[in-house]
């Protein structure tokens, strides 16, 4: 999996910047297998909510997304994720890549069409810079 970044602008540190790869996708933004994952931008500062799902054992998490606002659009206000753990949601556990949020959106807008719960599948991931959330997109195919 690639770092997704075009370039040096971005705030964030190298290791949570997040990852993904729109050649994952087919052209109309299906996720070209199950496997695609995506992983998260800006976990850091949600470190502490991270651990509290781990702690809890939580395993069928799914995102608590609501779709992007005109307003979002316009400001290109990062897309914030938080998780359904159990009976509850999470505080903020990280934001889409940037450049990815229309890859997130499809994704949305295609299990609302089946009539699907509108939730993205994801789990946690340890990793060597901390705990990082990681959407199971090509569940969503």
């Amino acid at each position: 999996m690639a770092f997704f970044s075009r370039n040096d602008d971005n705030p964030l540190p190298k290791d949570d910047r997040g990852a993904g790869s729109f050649n994952q996708y087919k052209y109309n933004l299906l996720p070209s297998n199950a496997r695609v994952v995506l992983r998260l931008a800006d976990s850091n500062p949600h470190q502490e909510e991270l651990e509290k799902v781990v702690d809890n054992g939580e395993q069928n998490l799914e995102t608590a997304i609501s779709r992007r606002s005109i307003e979002d659009e316009r400001t290109d206000a990062p897309m914030v994720i938080r998780l359904f753990a159990g009976s509850r949601v999470t505080g903020i556990v990280g934001t889409v890549p940037r450049g990815l949020e229309s890859v997130v959106d499809e994704a949305l807008s295609r299990l609302d069409k089946r009539g699907q719960k509108v939730r993205i599948p994801a789990r946690i991931a340890k990793t060597r810079s901390g705990l990082r959330v990681e959407l199971l997109m090509g569940q969503t195919r």
